[in-house]
């Protein structure tokens, strides 16, 4: 379980294909330096387990599944990624609950440009749309974010400079795919309301 507050911004140092999946090496000064073999992370919002480390550097392995869901399998030797270590009991959730499952990727297709302040836009699936609501949550990339505008396979929100700054969203173009976790509240409210109708 994890919080979409992003702890560092790391550096993808290796990517080995293994077969239909692939093994990715990430450094990061201040992750690398307290996470463990068979800890839970989350890069770009997947939550993926720790298999190797090695001073500050770790590794973990991606799957076909997590390969086609996630915007993992676009990643490149230099590619920052967001990374959060998972929650501890008594940690303060400044986010929102996240579980690093990731629903589907998104399409970044807008940015107004507001000085310092930014507003972006995801094109994302239908079926997604249905589990979002104006100021309702979403993490997108990992990060946690409160939805402003939500329509069918739209959605924006809007980004404050410190969120540009520390997370890779600052450095997201027109075109660039996004990881997509909707709000677990809503997916269970839609799974009691569509059993209702049954």
């Amino acid at each position: 379980m994890f919080s979409g507050i992003v702890e560092s911004l790391g550096y993808v140092t290796g990517l080995v294909s293994e077969g239909v999946g692939c093994r990715l090496e990430v450094e990061d000064e201040l992750v690398g330096t307290t996470i463990k073999v068979a800890d839970s992370a989350a890069v770009n919002g997947c939550c993926l387990t720790v298999i190797n480390t090695s001073g500050n550097k770790f590794e973990f392995q991606a799957g076909p599944e997590t390969l086609a869901r996630t915007n993992l399998g676009t990643l490149t030797i230099g590619s920052r990624v967001n990374l959060e270590r998972a929650l501890q009991v008594g940690d303060r959730l400044g986010g929102h609950f996240v579980s690093g499952h990731i629903d589907g990727q998104g399409e970044l297709v807008r940015v107004e440009d507001l000085g310092d302040w930014q507003d972006y836009y995801f094109k994302i699936p239908p079926e997604l749309s249905i589990q979002m609501a104006s100021k309702g949550s979403v993490t997108v990339d990992g990060v946690s974010l409160t939805i402003v505008k939500c329509e069918d396979g739209l959605f924006s929100v809007a980004l404050i400079p410190y969120t540009l700054k520390v997370t890779t969203l600052g450095i997201r173009k027109i075109g660039d795919k996004v990881n997509i976790e909707t709000d677990i509240l809503a997916k269970y409210v839609q799974r009691l309301y569509e059993n209702k109708k049954i």
